[in-house]
């Protein structure tokens, strides 16, 4: 997704982070590049606007369900194991039971 138009800040990087940025887990620097970002690309800025309602959705709906304290941690090892392009072990990722078979 690209308005077209150059940018300092390039509109895959923007969007790879967008997350980051939701969540207000990035430097301050990034996220002042990252602002002024969206207010020059139209197209990146309609992205953060729908991911920010979706975000607000889930926790409206389910933001009053505990989480177990390690879960975050897991998920955030997870995804920096994607990042860096290591696979994930097997043993670890948790299995849903497997549906019953109708006879």
């Amino acid at each position: 997704m690209s308005c077209g138009e150059p940018h300092e800040t390039d509109c895959s990087e923007v969007l790879d982070h967008l997350y980051e940025f939701l969540d207000s887990e990035m430097p301050d620097v990034d996220r002042d590049k990252f602002q002024h970002h969206f207010e020059e690309c139209s197209p990146c800025l309609e992205k953060y606007g729908l991911e920010q309602a979706v975000k607000k959705l889930v926790k409206r709906c389910c933001g009053h369900d505990d989480v177990p304290a390690d879960l975050r941690a897991k998920v955030m090892g997870r995804i920096d194991l994607i990042r860096s392009g290591q696979t994930v072990p097997q043993h670890d990722v948790a299995k849903a039971p497997a549906a019953p078979q109708e006879s």
